[in-house]
């Protein structure tokens, strides 16, 4: 066995196994069928990543096809937002296609079921359906309507299509066994009433229907080879296959369901329910709110496609349902930014520095380096000037010998520039640190290869020059909720754990080079995280959101706890 087959999640073992029994590698295809009744989770970034990966693995194509099978709950907006999202993780779909482009054969095929007394119409309220569904345990109860006539069944149908009756009043339901131990199997709904205008079929359809009976059928149509889903949908399969049972014809490609477990990912929710309430109730601003576990959330936020791509291939594929703590997902960003962000000075706490031995009015531009990770990236050069800004916490009045960073009467190394040595502070009426003096050693410039320059320091902190800064809004997103699993108690409301300082929107200073920064841009601050410029930036103010710092420190707090 080769290190490739050793390697191969469950998914692939499969289909590998498919072909080794005569499965034409040429006739695979997948599929990724997202419903347009929300904006895309990192739980779907998943199972995007699965099946368009399958299709690069097998070089088969991938269809896109939007389950909208539900008008009153699905909206123009969340298909356009599902194809941005898709494209944007870098996947190219082979055909997109729509449950409702079926409408039409679904209906002709559910009429076939009619007269081969394999659905019927029942005229019962949904509370009395329920009641005879049964138990687990106990069978259910046959319906009274479950044996009208098939000329009474095709009448109601057509009717129930042309919208003579009002919603609720009667549904269309498969024949299968009311004494199933599986309940889905218990006469399931294949169609019910909806007056509710279709985003692409507009008025025309008045009946719509259920996900089992369009999904499989809609991958016969494709002629999807592999159907897959997350674990909730297991029982579903034996419906799945008996409605393929129904229709299928010898020769052509019969879909087979296969499940795989959901990845749950700490400290967020991924219930598209839980997540429009968040919206609607004001918790967030919208959908792509970085604190939210949607990808246009996670894109606006500064995550890079490649980072979400190379976190699914990390947690893989499983049987299982677990908890993924979001501290992987983090590290996977980190990691890719690292690599391609470049590397700029930014003041987020500013205190100002005033360096007494330097000339007024004097201004130099020293080189930096854009990217030390990537030698193509080159350098820049920031302006540096008697007055600067760097972190208040940079600075110590009375520091203990494992302080390395600015203190009085010791030397730090300000980034790309001079050593400087602390001399004294000025302060406000309350004690607060206004100001701090201190003195350069002119010879020391970063680079200029003097003795001086030479000089080992332990400390180096960053900083920007007053006169040159550009202010901007940064905001400081953090976990959108304190516990690592919100929605797991189902006695607690899941907003009961929302974290009231996930975002901190703050004033920031940064070199001049940002001053033209674009949209979706990302960038190192350096010693303080990854930033990304977002798209609320215009000519008047540029706003910057903080994607990830630059170490977990998450993972401290919490094992102090």
């Amino acid at each position: 066995m080769s290190t490739e087959e050793r390697s191969l999640n469950f998914i692939e073992q499969i289909i590998e196994e498919d072909m080794a029994n005569g499965f034409a590698k040429d006739k695979l295809r997948f599929r990724f069928p997202p419903e347009p009744n929300g904006y895309l989770h990192v739980g779907h970034a998943s199972s995007i990543c699965l099946n368009f990966g399958l299709g690069l693995r097998y070089n088969a194509p991938v269809n896109l096809r939007f389950d909208d099978t539900n008008p009153a709950k699905e909206e123009q907006e969340y298909v356009d937002a599902i194809k941005k999202d898709v494209e944007w993780l870098g996947y190219q779909w082979a055909e997109e296609r729509y449950a409702s482009d079926y409408f039409q054969e679904l209906y002709d095929w559910a009429v076939q079921f009619i007269k081969n007394g394999k659905a019927y119409i029942d005229s019962q309220s949904s509370e009395d359906m329920a009641k005879q569904k049964g138990t687990p345990s106990q069978p259910g109860t046959e319906s009274p309507f479950r044996n009208r006539s098939v000329e009474e069944n095709l009448d109601l149908f057509e009717r129930m299509k042309n919208g003579e009756f009002p919603e609720g009043t009667h549904v269309l339901r498969a024949k299968i066994d009311m004494t199933s131990s599986n309940m889905l199997m218990r006469d399931p709904i294949m169609y019910r009433i909806l007056h509710k205008h279709h985003h692409r079929t507009g008025d025309a359809w008045k009946i719509y229907p259920m996900y089992d009976w369009a999904h499989g059928e809609s991958d016969y149509v494709e002629e999807i080879s592999h159907s897959l889903c997350t674990l909730e949908f297991l029982m579903h399969r034996e419906l799945y296959d008996w409605f393929l049972d129904q229709i299928y014809t010898e020769g052509k490609v019969r879909p087979k369901q296969r499940e795989f477990a959901r990845r749950n990912l700490s400290h967020t929710v991924v219930s598209k329910r839980k997540l429009l309430q968040l919206v609607q109730e004001g918790h967030v601003n919208g959908w792509d709110d970085p604190r939210m576990s949607t990808i246009s959330g996670m894109r606006r936020r500064g995550y890079t496609p490649a980072s979400i791509r190379n976190f699914a291939d990390t947690i893989g594929i499983a049987k299982r349902t677990n908890l993924i703590d979001v501290s992987l997902l983090e590290f996977c960003v980190r990691e890719d930014l690292n690599k391609i962000a470049p590397r700029v000075m930014a003041v987020l706490d500013p205190v100002k520095l005033v360096i007494t031995n330097y000339p007024e009015g004097k201004e130099e531009w020293l080189e930096a380096e854009n990217n030390p990770e990537d030698e193509s990236a080159g350098f820049r050069e920031v302006p540096f000037s008697r007055e600067l800004y760097i972190e208040r916490e940079d600075f110590m009045e009375n520091a203990n010998s494992k302080y390395f960073r600015l203190t009085l009467g010791k030397e730090v190394r300000l980034k790309n520039a001079y050593i400087i040595k602390g001399e004294s502070v000025l302060k406000d009426s309350e004690g607060n640190i206004t100001e701090i003096h201190c003195t350069y050693d002119t010879d020391s410039r970063s680079g200029s290869g003097t003795e001086a320059s030479l000089r080992k320091i332990k400390g180096t902190i960053h900083w920007v020059s007053i006169q040159h800064a550009v202010e901007a809004e940064v905001r400081i997103y953090d976990r959108l909720f304190t516990h690592e699993a919100p929605d797991a108690d189902k006695d607690v409301d899941f907003k009961e754990y929302i974290n009231p300082n996930s975002l901190e929107v703050i004033k920031g200073y940064l070199e001049p080079s940002l001053k033209s920064a674009e949209a979706g841009e990302r960038y190192q601050f350096q010693r303080l995280g990854y930033f990304c410029v977002d798209p609320d930036t215009n000519a008047e103010k540029i706003v910057f959101n903080k994607t990830v710092g630059l170490r977990d420190t998450w993972a401290k707090l919490e094992s102090k706890e």
